[in-house]
């Protein structure tokens, strides 16, 4: 045999090996390949040419083994037990850029399914594995690292702890300065990912000055970059005043509510969580975002969404008004108590009613002119519907009824409360009554309307036990008129309006 013949064997042999990998790389990219992949026990062969002397087998390999840990648990799970993972971190710092990006895929992958398997990845050495191809010239590279340290850190705060002690952060905030789109993206969406779950990693990312990157960003035209970045300064601000603060100082406002009319609906919601993110903290705050502007923006961006989109929006509300009498009485004069009420009748998921009849509560709880600013909006009965449904979530309920108590114990402006005199349990109605009983006996023309009305006659209708409240609060309602007509309606239950105007002039 020639010495040609028997190099043609080994460039055979490489050619198949070729050939292989790049199959499996191929089916593994549509998922109902997956399973008789995963039967014939191709991750235990792709194992080996993980090393082989060629380098785009290499990385191929690579590549089909993260399509296939990056389809479901089990199969990354099964990349863990063949002892891949070590392999492919020892390789990253020696090969190529195709092997590096190939292989920070394969971690990615991995790690995206759960805490577990991302501790399979911290603990074989990958997160710094990782950092040091944040320091790669590629910017494919340093992309893939970012991605698959992003999926590490978005678990738990110790796996986020993990990749700010192997010393991404500061890289991670150098990637936000690259001209290269994509890795920009990927940069703020792994700082929001490290961000979001302790005050103190949060605080970690701001004292690498990422703010001040970040906000240069809010106006950029990229929409998924918008998106991250508007993302990370909310996880930020979330966690204290002090934060929030920081991202104030940053004069992101009101240069961002701009971006509440951006094309891209994610970017509009990521700006009004961030909002919601700082008025939440202290009243201080909520002025801020007033005095730019905010509360009209935000009410504007509720009237053109739906859904969950709308979610931070109404928080908001609720939470600005939560403060203060003056903040809350801004939420009004900025129709926000109409759009609510749109919101409350226009969604169907009972999370979003729940944070509507919140915020609504938070609005008319403090004083009678604010409680009058949400009954005059015909809520009322709505906060009686939601809480009696049966179909009503629990927190629905609850929340509804403690809007209504709270609204209720305010509310002075009658009209709007004698319809829940037809409708009230008995634990509502006393409120109800009570609120009457405190008002009628100094209005005369709301004695009169409550008679002609209907509203006496409902009242003797009313079954209280003897030294109840609600008991008292009847005795009180009757003591404001005459024994004559109190004693005429409660002989006569069947008397319609006309009849009763006619008794109250003879009366007179």
């Amino acid at each position: 045999m020639s010495q040609r013949q028997i190099i043609q064997v080994f460039e055979q042999y490489q050619k198949s090996r070729m050939q292989f990998v790049q199959s499996v790389a191929d089916l593994a990219a549509r998922t109902q390949n997956i399973e008789v992949l995963q039967n014939a026990g191709v991750i235990s062969m792709l194992r080996p040419l993980l090393l082989d002397a060629v380098p785009s087998i290499q990385h191929t390999a690579a590549l089909a083994l993260g399509r296939l840990a990056d389809h479901s648990d089990d199969l990354a799970e099964a990349v863990v037990k063949e002892d891949i993972l070590p392999q492919l971190v020892h390789s990253l710092a020696s090969q190529n850029r195709f092997y590096k990006k190939a292989a920070a895929f394969v971690l990615r992958a991995v790690a995206k399914h759960s805490p577990e398997l991302s501790q399979a990845v911290v603990a074989c050495g990958g997160v710094d594995a990782l950092v040091l191809c944040l320091e790669e010239f590629d910017p494919g590279v340093k992309e893939a690292a970012a991605w698959a340290l992003g999926y590490i850190a978005r678990h738990s705060a110790s796996l986020s702890q993990s990749v700010v002690d192997a010393g991404a952060v500061p890289l991670l905030v150098l990637c936000l300065l690259e001209p290269e789109m994509a890795l920009k993206r990927i940069a703020a969406s792994t700082l929001s990912d490290i961000a979001k779950h302790t005050p103190e990693l949060a605080q970690t990312i701001v004292d690498t000055g990422a703010i001040a990157h970040l906000a240069q960003m809010i106006l950029n035209p990229d929409a998924k970059l918008k998106r991250q970045v508007f993302s990370a300064l909310s996880q930020i601000s979330k966690h204290s005043v002090s934060l929030a603060e920081m991202v104030i100082e940053a004069e992101i406002f009101p240069a961002a509510l701009a971006c509440l009319r951006d094309p891209d609906e994610y970017v509009r919601k990521n700006v009004t969580t961030l909002i919601r993110e700082v008025v939440k903290h202290t009243p201080e705050l909520s002025q801020v975002i007033v005095n730019c502007g905010g509360l009209a923006a935000v009410v504007d961006y509720l009237g053109n969404c739906h859904g969950n989109l709308r979610l931070p929006g109404i928080m908001m509300l609720g939470y600005v008004a939560a403060h203060s009498e003056n903040l809350a009485m801004a939420v009004i004069l900025s129709k926000g108590v109409p759009q609510l009420s749109l919101c409350l009748t226009e969604e169907t998921e009972d999370h979003i009613k729940a944070a509507t009849v919140w915020s609504i509560g938070q609005i008319g709880h403090h004083t009678p002119e604010h409680a009058k600013a949400v009954a005059t909006a015909a809520l009322l009965p709505k906060l009686l519907y939601l809480y009696m449904e049966a179909s009503s979530s629990e927190d629905l309920q609850t929340k509804s009824k403690k809007a209504l108590k709270s609204i209720l114990q305010k509310c002075t402006y009658l009209p709007a409360l004698e319809p829940l005199l037809y409708e009230a349990p008995s634990n509502i109605l006393k409120h109800v009554l009570c609120q009457f009983s405190k008002v009628l006996p100094h209005d005369s023309k709301a004695r009169r309307i409550f008679v002609t009305s209907g509203g006496l006659k409902k009242v003797q209708e009313i079954e209280a036990e003897s030294g109840s409240p609600l008991q008292e609060y009847i005795n009180t309602i009757n003591s404001c008129f005459p024994e004559e007509i109190v004693r005429y309606i409660q002989e006569h239950q069947d008397t319609n309006c006309t009849q009763l105007n006619h008794v109250c002039s003879r009366e007179r």
